[in-house]
Formats: structure tokens, sequence, C-alpha cells
């Protein structure tokens, strides 16, 4: 593995830091930074699609002093057409002399092309920097490029004896603010947020950020029969926009009533968590965390949508045999055929405890 200069990692860690400000599904986040004789002279970062990339911004903050520059970027430069223009061609008609990229982009249309042509036409081009890092900041598009789906994400708060409410139902709160607090701050990293009818039901959540001018997640409410309340929060949408995924026919009298209020309502058969991934694909969308109950968490599971599994660990004993789990059946029988996390950390959070990790790809049948 070659060694990095301290500076070209600390130049790409803070590429990171600015790609972080885009919502740019269905596109990377990307950072740049030109830097110029040892001092930063201009940066830049993708907001969303549709706009200028990264490179673009960076090189209009660095003017003419572009000209000889270093441009630090986390992931490739793109060397083709799409929405917006090459950005190599960008680079080499801003003068820069030497390219600092995070990894490679995984998307065919440019994987290994953006860096061919800037070196075939004489940059010094530099690759790997962090990758690690670059990588974990893109694992949505990374995952959406290999697989034409979104990135799934299983979130769930539970006490230490690894319950999600009590017997008769109640969860408010499991976890302490700080937990919470998180929770908003990943739902504004993510596209959509998913829930079943009975979560619903039960918690009337308003599964948004929380946040003054933060983003919010579509919110999608997967219900086969829409057996659902008329006064859920969810169908409030001044605040974050509500789509229903249902099957057809199913209660046309509530559809139609959802409809007036501006909920979007689409019917999926059969409607699964699988098929729901698919649509919310074509939908352009990078990120979905399932926030739902452990039937559909189970069966979300079970259908390979869920990548990553978050759990928010509470100090508290609640008991009960009836008291719900944050996963319902998977058909395990054995300690030998549970799932074992890869990848996996921990955190505290205030008083809670955030342990996560990556479940391993299924197994085909």
């Amino acid at each position: 593995m070659t060694d990095h200069s301290p500076s070209d990692s600390q130049m790409i860690r803070r590429c990171l830091e600015l790609a972080r400000q885009g919502h740019t599904a269905p596109n990377p986040l990307v950072g740049a930074v030109v830097v110029k004789d040892g001092v930063v002279v201009g940066e830049g970062f993708h907001p969303a699609a549709g706009q200028p990339h990264a490179e673009v911004f960076a090189l209009r903050s660095a003017g003419s002093q572009a000209r000889g520059a270093t441009i630090y970027v986390n992931l490739e430069p793109c060397n083709h057409y799409g929405r917006t223009p090459p950005c190599t061609e960008a680079l080499l008609a801003a003068g820069v002399s030497r390219v600092v990229v995070g990894m490679v982009d995984p998307d065919l249309r440019v994987s290994g092309r953006g860096i061919a042509r800037l070196r075939e036409a004489g940059l010094e081009v530099e690759v790997g920097v962090e990758e690690f890092l670059c990588q974990e900041l893109n694992e949505a598009f990374i995952h959406r490029v290999h697989h034409h789906r979104p990135f799934g994400i299983l979130k769930y708060a539970m006490t230490l004896d690894g319950k999600i409410a009590t017997t008769q139902g109640h969860s408010s709160w499991i976890t302490d603010q700080a937990a919470r607090t998180a929770v908003h701050q990943l739902r504004s990293t993510c596209d959509a947020v998913v829930i079943g009818g009975n979560t619903l039901r039960l918690d009337n959540p308003q599964l948004t950020s929380h946040q003054a001018a933060g983003p919010n997640p579509l919110r999608v409410v997967m219900s086969r029969t829409l057996n659902l309340p008329l006064d859920a929060w969810v169908w409030q949408v001044d605040q974050a926009p509500t789509l229903v995924l249902t099957e057809p026919g199913a209660n046309p009298s509530l559809q139609e009533l959802l409809r007036q209020q501006r909920v979007e309502v689409v019917e999926i058969a059969p409607l699964t968590p699988s098929a729901a991934m698919d649509y919310l694909y074509h939908r352009e969308l990078l990120t979905v965390l399932w926030e739902c109950g452990g039937v559909l968490a189970a069966r979300a599971i079970a259908e390979g949508v869920v990548q990553k599994v978050m759990a928010f660990i509470a100090g508290k004993i609640v008991g009960g045999t009836q008291a719900p789990s944050p996963v319902g059946d998977l058909g395990v029988q054995t300690m030998a055929a549970a799932l074992v996390l890869e990848r996996v950390a921990w955190q505290g959070v205030g008083k809670d405890l955030l342990v996560s990790g990556y479940l391993p790809p299924l197994k085909p049948p």
C-alpha cells in the first residue's frame, strides 16, 4: 500500500467534511479542495443531483489560482456527459497540475476512465488517499451501483433485555434525549424512512429530523390492508412528504382521503420489503432507514434489503415474555445459524449505547 503524505490525507478528510453538506441522491457525496503553494484557495461540494459537481464549485472558488494547483476530491472525477459536463475537462481547462483522488468511482461509466483521461493529458494523479473513509461515506452509492437497490439501515431502540416496548405496547421513551437527537440526525442523512401499519397505529411517529432548517426524509408507510388511523402525524405533509405503499384495491375510501391531503398512495402487488426497495430505487433514492416493528424488520432482513443495523440500547429492564423484540422470527434454530454482524462498532450516546454493524450478504438459495 502506498504511503500518502499527511497533508494529502488532511485535505481528503476536508473533502469528506464538505461532501457531507450535500443531499445528492442518486449521486454520490463529493467534496473538493484546491491547494496552491500549501494554501487552500478554493473549496466546493456537490449539493444535489442536476447541480454542478464539487470540482466545478471548487474551481470557481479558486479562480485563476487553480492554474498549477493541486485539487483534492474524495471520488474520481467523471469523464462522461450526464446531467452535467465531464469534470475532467473542467480540471484540464482550469490548468491544475495535480489531482489527488480518494477512491475510484464504482460506476462503470466512470470507473478508471476519469483518472486515465487526466493522466493521458499529463497531469499527476494520485489515487487511494483515505480510501476506506471515502468508501464509508459513499457506502450507499456503492451499494446502489452494484445491487440496483437503495442501501438499507435497520434502526431500533431497545432495553437491556431486548424489548422495544412493554407488554402493553408502551415505548416512549426507551432511550434518553441524546440518543433520540442522534436518530433525528440520522434521519436527516437518509432519503426515506419506512414503518409498517402497526408502528403507525401504536406510536403515531412524526418521522422527521426535528431540525428547523434540516432536511426531512420521505416518510413511507407500508400497509397491505390500509387499516390506518385518520389522524396520524405523517398525514401532515407541510413539513415532510409521505408515501403510502399498499396493495391494489386496499381501502379505497382511505386512499382517496389521503390523496386529498396530498399524501401519495402507490399500489404494489405483492407488497413486500423487496418490492418496496425496488420501487424506491426507481425513485432514485440512496439510503432507506427502516424504523419498523419486529415483524416487518424480520421480513426486510430475510429479503436482503437491510445492509446495516444500528441498535440503541438503554440501561433499562422491563421484562415480559410477551413484550415485543426488535426483530421477529427469522427461523433460526441454533446459535450456529444466527446472523453474525461484520465490522461491529459501539459507542456511548449520552446514557445509552449504540451498537452498529453490517449484515453478511444473503446466501443464494
